[in-house]
């Protein structure tokens, strides 16, 4: 007899590389995962991992286990949610990918509230330098995405608009001179966040009369937009960042918004959403509940 507690295991090796990837995920050591393996395949007679070569295989029994288990743990998700939800209460887990720097300020203070609201959630913040990279996994039920997406097809629901915009600390712009034409950018020390292996170095600004794509040759960089905020606030130079980002300091006159006739693509934030999970009551009450907080300009 398999039970539930071993297809939740058993799901953990069939989403890892490797056993020592599934430990870690689980929490506990390598030796224990194979005792714990072994102990289920002595039970079913069944092989279910080929453990020869350096990438974990499943076999075709593997593979039915993990495809079918997949399924029932779904379902008794839902069954236990459903009986939840008649007692007016939200349940299970509730597991959240965002940006470092978007997730840290904004999104990890909305999911804490949540969790108190419902106290019977238990919520897991995965914090990445590529969001988008997790899409491969499927331990996860919501990707917050900051910016423009990749045409894919999976859910995804629009949380709250997101401008970028160029901008200086007002030392630096007193020293250097303020441009007044997208050109002039190229005799200015400008600094960019490397992220999503995209092409930073090129600035595609338009107005109401023209569009123009600039090439700026970094002054500075770093993959932690904070820090090259920092390094703005700090007055080495003129960087790209998004309005969440920057909002308080341009508030505050510790920043200054730089070609302001001119726009920067929008990098709206959204939520994508895990086929296998999409539809459960907790992750349609966390979206509800991070769009009206973020339309209230909260998080």
């Amino acid at each position: 007899m398999i039970e539930l507690s071993d297809l939740r295991f058993f799901g953990a090796i069939a989403d890892a590389p490797s056993l020592a990837a599934a430990a870690r995920a689980l929490g506990i050591t390598p030796p224990a995962v194979s005792q714990r393996l072994a102990q289920i395949e002595a039970r079913l007679g069944l092989r279910l991992v080929d453990r020869g070569g350096g990438r974990l295989s499943l076999t075709a029994e593997g593979e039915l286990l993990a495809r079918r288990g997949a399924a029932l743990l779904d379902a008794a998700g839902a069954l236990s949610e459903d009986l939840a939800l008649r007692r007016g209460a939200l349940t299970g887990p509730l597991r959240v990918i965002a940006p470092f720097g978007y997730g840290r300020i904004h999104i990890a203070p909305l999911l804490a509230d949540f969790m108190e609201a419902h106290p019977d959630v238990t919520p897991e913040l995965t914090l990445a330098e590529d969001p988008r990279g997790a899409i491969r996994g499927s331990s996860w039920d919501v990707l917050i995405h900051v910016g423009r997406l990749p045409d894919l097809d999976m859910t995804q629901r629009f949380l709250a608009p997101n401008r970028r915009l160029l901008c200086a600390a007002p030392g630096y712009l007193a020293r250097a001179g303020r441009p007044e034409r997208p050109a002039e950018l190229a005799r200015h020390r400008c600094g960019v966040v490397r992220e999503d292996q995209a092409d930073v170095t090129l600035w595609p600004l338009s107005s109401a009369e023209a569009r123009q794509g600039v090439r700026i040759t970094p002054a500075f960089a770093c993959n932690d937009g904070e820090v090259v905020r920092d390094w703005a606030l700090r007055g080495h130079g003129i960087v790209e960042r998004s309005e969440w980002s920057v909002a308080q300091d341009m508030a505050a006159g510790r920043l200054e918004e730089v070609l302001p006739g001119w726009r920067l693509p929008n990098a709206d934030i959204v939520a994508l959403l895990n086929p296998r999970s999409g539809r459960a009551a907790r992750v349609e009450a966390f979206l509800t509940h991070l769009v009206a907080a973020l339309s209230r300009g909260e998080g």
